[in-house]
């Protein structure tokens, strides 16, 4: 690591865990919802067109480096039904709506999250770029987890258009703190999205394992881990101690 000017942070497994039957819950409430709208689906196999849906715009997505939707996800499942839905129909944004209601009260920061941010806070501008279809949904888990007022900017993929890997997030996250990018140290645990996203980028990744060492569960299973080149840790006084001898380093 070299002339540190400021940090940016991955949001999921990285700052903050979701509790594993979150994703079950809020499918649950998903379903409900468009039932109350009217949809006559059924479960079992909504619930799996849903999942071909959400995995053929997320791998489209990756390739473009455009951000998707739920919405769409959503509106293809209930056409596999018969429902031919406009993905704008504002039965289908209820429905998001409540579908990541359930992640307000299963999202947790990592121990230890706020009294590092509030450690670095007085030392460099930090940033927060995030891979979260739904913007609304991302700032509230933000607010509620307390971690919000740390960050000099917040960029979530679902309102910029944009998504990790693709460069122009990385460089949307330099300028908005003002740094060059060589100069910016981004923390993330997933390999493709996060470190050899903002390694191409310019930026200097560090690899956050705090999840994969805890068995949480990994969205990125299959990637290839990085080398040894690539600055790695498993908790936050790790980052401290990285951060620390950067300085000392700089100074002798």
């Amino acid at each position: 690591m070299n002339n540190i000017k400021a940090v940016g942070f991955d949001l999921f497994n990285t700052l903050i865990t979701v509790e594993p039957h979150a994703l079950s819950l809020a499918m649950d409430r998903l379903i409900l919802s468009l039932r109350q709208s009217g949809f006559p689906i059924q479960e079992e196999p909504f619930k799996a067109s849903y999942q071909e849906m959400a995995a053929r715009f997320i791998q489209r997505s990756r390739q473009e480096g455009k951000e998707t939707h739920n919405r769409f996800w959503i509106s293809a499942a209930l056409e596999e039904a018969g429902e031919v839905v406009s993905p704008e129909d504002l039965r289908i944004a209820e429905a998001v709506e409540h579908y990541f209601s359930v992640f307000y009260d299963y999202c947790r920061p990592i121990p230890g999250t706020e009294g590092l941010l509030s450690s670095l806070r007085g030392r460099y501008p930090l940033g927060l770029l995030s891979n979260f279809t739904h913007g609304p949904a991302a700032r509230e888990i933000l607010g509620r987890t307390g971690l919000a007022s740390y960050f000099d900017t917040i960029l979530i993929s679902g309102e910029l258009g944009f998504r990790k890997p693709f460069p122009l997030v990385f460089d949307t996250l330099s300028e908005k703190l003002g740094v060059a990018k060589h100069g910016l140290l981004y923390v993330g645990d997933d390999p493709d999205s996060d470190i050899y996203g903002a390694s191409m980028a310019g930026l200097q990744p560090v690899w956050s394992t705090y999840a994969m060492d805890n068995n949480l569960p990994l969205v990125w299973a299959g990637s290839d881990p990085p080398g040894t080149e690539i600055p790695r840790i498993s908790s936050w006084q790790d980052l401290l101690s990285l951060l620390d001898h950067e300085v000392k380093t700089a100074i002798s």
